[in-house]
């Protein structure tokens, strides 16, 4: 199977489909961009699965290099076998150690390489990567050895906005963002996970989720993870469905919210909701 059709644990739309489809037509990385909790990462993990493909998983963070990703040298273990008499030290290979980018390079069969929240990291970090990216090989200086990919992998980079990325790393992507999903995508993605949720359940809670996400000011909105989390909640705790959407506005905020709102200042938000809505009646 070449093309990615979904999966029967992850639900795409049919414009998602289609550009990780176009991304390995091309044989260009597949930029990801989208709110935090809409399945960027699990997208990476889900196609490598319905593709057969070997997933390689390179997490970003602040402190992450470009040459992370090809290889590192272990200078402080080579200086202590040295000091042991090791002879392992002969042999500077013993000290490479080959990154993300590597392992996905000669793999033996083609792969899917994960280059997680690419945002995260120095602004010049993307751009570090381009060439390698671009002509799938590096070189090893300190053996002096050329790695070249076997096969092209697919790569697939995720971004959560947080900072713009550079032109020319663009220009080399296929880019998509994944929108919100809406009550009906939303629907059959609780419905993967929880197959056997009750109709009224799921109904008015996904009312109450998108109630939610609409209030103005909020800082943070909650996401397709945090719902699906919340979910689990109400039904561990056997929550009755009308308890989730009463109309008595001194019971705005949900019950269980904290899955949900994530930081004191929606959630007195909120609370001054439920004060302005008292002072009404």
């Amino acid at each position: 199977m070449n093309r990615f059709e979904g999966t029967d644990t992850y639900v795409a739309t049919d414009d998602l489909m289609m550009a990780v489809n176009a991304a390995i037509v091309l044989e260009r990385p597949l930029l990801v961009k989208g709110e935090p909790g809409t399945g960027k990462t699990m997208l990476a993990i889900e196609t490598a699965k319905a593709l057969n493909r070997p997933i390689f998983e390179w997490h970003i963070k602040s402190t992450t290099k470009a040459q992370h990703g090809l290889y590192e040298y272990d200078a402080v273990s080579r200086l202590r076998d040295s000091q042991l008499g090791d002879p392992r030290v002969h042999d500077i290979r013993n000290y490479i150690v080959p990154g993300m980018l590597w392992s996905a390079f000669v793999a033996d069969v083609p792969a899917v390489l994960l280059i997680d929240e690419v945002d995260k990291a120095d602004i010049e970090f993307p751009n570090d990567l381009l060439r390698e990216l671009d002509r799938m090989e590096f070189y090893v200086y300190e053996t002096q050895e050329l790695v070249r990919a076997r096969h092209r992998p697919l790569v697939v980079i995720t971004s959560n906005n947080e900072k713009e990325l550079p032109d020319a790393f663009l220009r080399r992507c296929f880019f998509h963002y994944i929108r919100f999903p809406d009550n009906e995508t939303m629907e059959r993605i609780v419905r993967v996970h929880y197959p056997g949720i009750k109709k009224q359940l799921l109904r008015e809670a996904l009312e109450a989720f998108f109630e939610i996400r609409e209030v103005p000011g909020l800082k943070k909105k909650p996401s397709t993870s945090e719902l699906l989390d919340w979910l689990k909640l109400l039904m561990a705790e056997d929550i009755p469905p009308e308890a989730l959407h009463s109309q008595d506005t001194h019971k705005i905020i949900p019950p269980l919210h904290g899955a949900l709102i994530k930081n004191e200042q929606d959630v007195h938000l909120f609370e001054r909701l439920v004060f302005m809505s008292r002072r009404k009646t």
